[in-house]
């Protein structure tokens, strides 16, 4: 009986094509041809490959770790290998030297990087660079008949604007889907780093990050990136790397193989009720400056302790973390416009970021960490409410190591003072203290580390 049902709606089905191909539309009305995005993504589609990266994976055997097993079934307790695949796409941007845009998060770790163009053909990628914190990676492929997606000029984009999305979803090949801009500059999405969003309700579902989201000129104004779903399925919110953000990255890549990022020179906090009728607020809006840094950019601009930053370059400042967030997205050595309240009026600065150290070696800090290296964690760590600095390497013999530092220890505080960041442990050491009491936490347990 069930057989039969499903037979009759499969008959249905074709005959429903059936009839549909006897009443196609037109190819014209009124001797107007039909709207179609065909002649577009016919441009696009070339410039828009799949990516299969391959990372090889060291597991244990559970098993192994027992005794009793590695003695009766000979099992080996050296670590085991297993290969973990990842899908996902790109977009080629310059066919001349075969760069492809894509996710860090699809190649991220990958020992094997194979990149299948729209005409089938498959060929390795070479990893060029990738910045982990706005989940930018480039790579780079060597193919005749490369065609590259033409680029939007940043800042033309606007909400309502039509927008389709290409890549390759769950495996299928390449997908096309349609929608419109929902937002601009989306942040504050949990787990993610440095946040500017385009946030669109045209489908992107796994396996399209990396792919490309272009208007209606076929002008690429997006990397897709993420989904907002409670299931894991598209629910209509999506989010895409604008385009400039991603040129910048792809620019300091090329040119330094590496992300430099600029700093203000200034710590903040939020604005609470309390806090913001102390300052004379009429909302609790804004981030207030608490330190400036002696001879930071903010310093040299004129900012003082107990200003509150609304906006930086014209983007709302609505908290720290947005300030942070926009900080981190600016580029270096560019002057920047600050809008701040100060004793009820509003004043506008301007300053020009500096590189923020990206890591430091322990002696400039300390003697008593010599040997050590420290770096600021990954932005996306940050995101998720982590602090702290990382011991990213410790040389065999040094002071560092007889202290006690091993590498991936996190440093939280300094005699018994946090340090959420490798700017504000600087700030602390800068005081020489008689005594070096620090708080390091290992995996899952803290330590307090006396060092001599």
């Amino acid at each position: 009986m069930r057989a039969k049902s499903w037979m009759g709606m499969v008959c249905l089905c074709l005959l429903g094509a059936s009839a549909w191909t006897q009443a196609a539309l037109p190819a014209a009305v009124d001797g107007q041809p039909l709207p179609s995005l065909a002649p577009m993504l016919a441009e696009v589609m070339p410039a828009v490959v799949n990516i299969n990266s391959k990372t090889v994976v060291r597991v244990r055997n559970p098993l192994a770790e027992d005794p009793f097993f590695r003695h009766f079934f000979g099992l080996q307790a050296l670590p085991q290998e297993r290969i973990r695949q990842s899908l996902g796409s790109g977009v080629i941007i310059d066919a001349e030297r075969g760069l492809v845009l894509t996710n860090n998060h699809v190649i991220e770790g990958a020992n094997d990087i194979s990149v299948t163009l729209n005409d089938g053909r498959t060929v390795p990628g070479e990893f060029v660079g990738a910045d982990p914190d706005t989940d930018v990676a480039l790579v780079r492929i060597s193919a005749n008949g490369l065609r590259a997606v033409r680029l939007a000029r940043g800042g033309e984009l606007r909400v309502g604007d039509f927008v389709v999305a290409v890549g390759n979803p769950f495996g299928l090949g390449q997908t096309v889907t349609s929608g419109i801009v929902s937002a601009l500059g989306r942040s504050g999405l949990q787990g993610l780093g440095y946040q500017n969003f385009i946030q669109t309700d045209a489908s992107i579902n796994p396996g399209n990050s990396g792919g490309a989201l272009v208007n209606l000129r076929g002008e690429l104004v997006g990397i897709n990136t993420a989904i907002f779903s409670p299931s894991g399925g598209n629910v209509g919110i999506g989010f895409a790397i604008p385009i400039d953000l991603a040129n910048e990255v792809t620019r300091q890549l090329l040119a330094y193989g590496e992300v430099r990022r600029g700093s203000l020179g200034i710590d903040s906090q939020d604005i609470d009720e309390p806090i913001a009728k102390l300052l004379g607020l009429t909302s609790p809006r804004g981030a207030v400056v608490t330190r400036v840094q002696k001879d930071s950019p903010a310093d040299r601009a004129g900012l003082q302790p107990g200003d509150v930053v609304i906006a930086l370059n014209k983007q709302p400042v609505v908290d720290q973390k947005s300030l942070h967030n926009i900080e981190g997205l600016l580029p270096i050595e560019r002057p920047v416009e600050l809008t701040v309240l100060r004793d009820g009026r509003e004043l506008h600065f301007t300053a020009v970021l500096k590189p923020r150290p990206k890591e430091l070696a322990g002696r400039q800090l300390d003697p008593r960490l010599d040997g050590a290296a420290l770096a600021d964690l990954p932005e996306r760590l940050r995101q998720r409410g982590a602090a702290g600095v990382r011991v990213t390497r410790v040389a065999q013999g040094s002071r560092a190591e007889f202290n006690g530092l091993r590498e991936g220890d996190v440093i939280a505080a300094i005699n018994q003072r946090e340090t959420p960041d490798l700017t504000t442990l600087q700030a602390l050491l800068d005081k020489a203290p008689r005594q070096l009491l620090l708080t390091v936490l290992r995996g899952r347990t803290a330590l307090l580390i006396q060092a001599q």
